[in-house]
């Protein structure tokens, strides 16, 4: 008897550990007390069908070093020392067309395929995706305009024009639900702990053999984006991650500052939003894990897209 209720209490204690472990991605964040730590790269799916990496916590630096071939100096230094201070998950893909048809109820890109990413977005854009996904998801959404969370009540996504409502975009605190990548978290897990212009060790943009098997730039993309996935991945398991479409992160564009930072989020104000990676019909030099570019934040056009991360 008292070997069965040993069993019966030890089933019931993987049990519960078994629905801990299938609803950790429900409840956000890296395992924690007895439990193991999430290792960098480990892989997730979220109810919407996105594939998804883990990006630890740690510190990087951030920028490019003066050896860099194909630098940007002004937008690239000073070079200083980030400290990401909490992991994330974050799309193995860009957003592809499919993912943006299931949420968004339509599909705005030039290049149509399910499985290429979704282009000719704006930052706008980005925001009422995050929030709808989230809400599919039964997430809290992590942006709030105008005091509410929730899309419909935003009005129409600013056509090329600014808008100060949504420019005053908060990010709620303690939410759950999808979000753009800070520009610090996008070159963190972009280099994955790489200290080289790719994360693939490569240093010379031009040297084409070098980087033709980590992503679609001008050389070999045929003029079009391509689906996403048919590259190598990063060290931490992300596709795409140079090339393909430039991807839009949350930050205004601002001066680097010259000293060490945790979750750096940009420039307080500004024009400009950064995008990251480089594209299709970009040269490789805008593809290097440091390079910044910007466009105004209701720019659309076929180069851009999204990459989406969540706690």
């Amino acid at each position: 008897m008292k070997k069965n209720r040993f069993l019966r209490a030890l089933a019931a204690a993987i049990a519960g550990l078994m629905t801990a472990a299938c609803t950790s991605y429900a409840a956000g964040g890296a395992h924690t007390g007895g439990m193991a730590a999430r290792q960098a790269g480990e892989r997730s799916v979220s109810p919407a069908g996105i594939a998804l990496a883990w990006i630890p916590a740690g510190s990087f630096t951030m920028g490019s070093p003066d050896t860099e071939i194909g630098r940007w100096p002004l937008e690239e230094s000073p070079r200083r020392q980030v400290t990401v201070s909490s992991g994330f998950w974050m799309g193995v893909h860009p957003v592809t067309q499919e993912q943006w048809q299931a949420v968004m109820g339509g599909n705005p890109s030039i290049f149509a395929g399910g499985r290429r990413p979704v282009e000719n977005i704006s930052w706008y854009d980005a925001l009422v995706f995050a929030n709808r996904l989230s809400i599919m998801e039964g997430l809290s959404p992590a942006y709030s305009i105008g005091g509410s969370t929730n899309p419909d009540d935003w009005g129409d996504v600013p056509y090329w024009s600014f808008s100060g409502m949504w420019d005053a975009v908060v990010l709620v605190p303690g939410s759950t639900g999808w979000r753009l990548p800070t520009e610090a978290q996008w070159e963190f897990a972009a280099r994955a702990g790489t200290n080289t212009a790719f994360s693939n060790g490569a240093e010379d943009w031009q040297d084409a053999a070098s980087i033709d098997a980590i992503g679609w730039f001008d050389f070999n993309s045929g003029g079009m984006t391509q689906e996403v996935g048919a590259k190598q991945s990063n060290p931490w398991g992300l596709y795409d991650i140079h090339g393909n479409v430039w991807e839009w992160v949350w930050d205004w564009l601002g001066s680097y500052p010259d000293y060490a930072q945790t979750d750096p989020t940009g420039a307080a104000s500004g024009h400009w939003r950064v995008l990251r990676g480089g594209g299709w019909a970009s040269w490789a030099q805008a593809a290097r894990s440091a390079f910044r570019f910007s466009e105004v934040p209701f720019t659309r056009d076929e180069f851009i897209g999204l990459r989406v991360i969540r706690p």
